[in-house]
């Protein structure tokens, strides 16, 4: 089997995360596909970031909700890696665009734990349409009521349920639902939970898997994804293991 390598929020551990700078590099290191988390502007336009706050990733400070796409293309986005100059925040569009030749998977995590953006679904899901991407798109997301709306509005569309704490009965539970997959942490996760995801015919892809014990782990597991900040040292043990087997 297979594990597929997909970098977090970008290739994160060597360039600014969420940022074309990171998702480029990703593609450069051979990943398989991308991890990435979106948002809305105070305008209503769907940006690429983590945190509901920008203070850790940039030179502003606030809600990304409050900023304008304008005001926050001003600034510098490229905090957790200050050797990079003048990091824009990306638009989900431009992210795309970037990322549409490669023919990477891209992981949209759409970001409404703490905010729900009023019809950030409804918008991803034109985009991805608009660009001819429904085939290599998955979205997740920590609230699942969001995966609910986005199982309403595309039937066909590929979702993943996002967990932090381990969920025991994962499989059935996304099946009850319709999502095809289940996004969970590492640490929490047991090999019980991963059968019981295959036993449904759920896809499991793990977050946030930077040791190589947990690498092998998970391969061994039979997890189908692993989201890494170091895509290419996973890479290149995925690669090396299978030519040795």
């Amino acid at each position: 089997m297979k594990t597929q390598v997909w970098a977090h929020r970008g290739a994160s551990a060597y360039a600014p995360e969420n940022t074309l700078e990171a998702f480029k590099l990703a593609a450069g290191q051979g990943a398989d596909g991308v991890e990435l988390d979106v948002q809305l502007t105070k305008d209503g336009e769907m940006v690429v970031a983590h945190d509901e706050e920008i203070d850790r990733v940039s030179d502003g400070s606030g809600f990304v909700k409050d900023y304008t796409l304008a005001e926050l293309k001003i600034l510098n986005f490229n905090k957790t890696h200050p050797e990079y100059q003048d990091v824009k925040i990306p638009t989900l569009r431009e992210v795309y665009e970037a990322l549409k030749p490669t023919g990477m998977t891209i992981n949209v995590e759409l970001k409404t734990g703490i905010f729900w953006y009023k019809d950030l679904e409804k918008k991803v899901l034109e985009l991805t349409k608009e660009m001819e991407m429904e085939d290599r798109v998955i979205y997740s997301s920590f609230n699942h009521m969001s995966l609910v709306r986005i199982k309403e509005l595309a039937p066909d569309a590929f979702c993943g349920a996002l967990q932090g704490r381990n969920l025991g009965n994962a499989g059935y539970y996304c099946r009850q639902f319709g999502f095809q997959a289940y996004h969970p942490g590492v640490k929490d996760l047991t090999e019980e939970t991963v059968k019981s995801c295959r036993d449904n015919g759920i896809q499991v892809n793990v977050w946030t898997v930077n040791d190589m014990g947990d690498l092998e782990k998970m391969e061994q597991w039979g997890c189908d994804g692993v989201i890494t900040n170091y895509p290419s040292v996973c890479k290149s043990w995925a690669d090396r293991r299978r030519q040795n087997v």
